[in-house]
C-alpha cells in the first residue's frame, strides 16, 4: 500500500483468523456495521443509507455486495480481495476530494451511480444516487487492464461533459 494514503486502513486477512471463515465473516461484518450502520456517514452533504434486503444470514444486501461477486443474488461467492478491503469503502467515500480518487457519475440502467476510484490501489467504490439519500452499492478491486481503461475513458468523458463550453 502507498505511504501517502495514511488514511487507508490496513487489510483484514482470513489467515489472521486462523483460516476460520465464520470468525473472519463476523470480524469483517463488525467493521461494515461500525462504518455503515452504527455511524451515520454522509457523502456530499447527503446521508448514506443501506440496501438492507434481501437479508442473508442476518446481514444486509450491501454487505454481501461489498464482499462477494456474482450476478445472481442467491449465488454470490465470497471474494477474498473484497473481504480484505472491507474497511476501505468508508474512508474512500470520506476522502472523495483526495487527488488519488477520481469521482464521476454514470448511468447504469435507470439509476445514476457515483464512482469513486482510488487509482493507486485500483479500488472502486460504487454508490447509487437515490435523490434524498445515497446507497453504498458495491466496492471491488479493478484488476483487469481492460476494465481500468474502460473506467478511465468513462471518467474522461464525464470530465469533458461537465467542463464549461468555450
Amino acid at each position: 500500500m502507498s505511504d501517502f494514503l495514511e488514511w487507508l486502513p490496513s487489510l483484514m486477512y482470513l489467515r489472521d483468523y486462523d483460516g476460520d471463515w465464520n470468525r473472519y465473516l463476523d470480524a469483517i461484518y463488525a467493521c461494515f456495521k461500525q462504518d455503515f450502520i452504527d455511524s451515520k456517514p454522509v457523502f456530499q452533504g447527503r446521508k448514506l443509507g443501506l440496501k438492507r434486503y434481501p437479508l442473508c444470514h442476518g446481514k444486509e444486501a450491501t454487505f454481501w455486495h461489498m464482499i462477494s461477486e456474482g450476478k445472481n443474488e442467491d449465488d454470490r461467492l465470497p471474494d477474498f480481495r473484497r473481504c480484505e478491503r472491507i474497511r476501505w469503502s468508508k474512508p474512500v467515500i470520506e476522502h472523495e476530494n483526495d487527488t488519488s480518487i477520481k469521482v464521476w457519475r454514470n448511468q447504469r440502467g435507470r439509476e445514476e451511480r457515483i464512482c469513486l476510484w482510488l487509482v493507486p490501489e485500483d479500488y472502486l467504490v460504487v454508490l447509487a444516487d437515490r435523490g434524498e439519500y445515497i446507497l453504498p452499492w458495491t466496492a471491488y478491486l479493478v484488476e483487469n487492464p481492460h476494465q481500468q481503461r474502460k473506467l478511465q475513458k468513462e471518467y474522461e468523458e464525464y470530465q469533458r461533459r461537465k467542463a464549461p463550453k468555450s
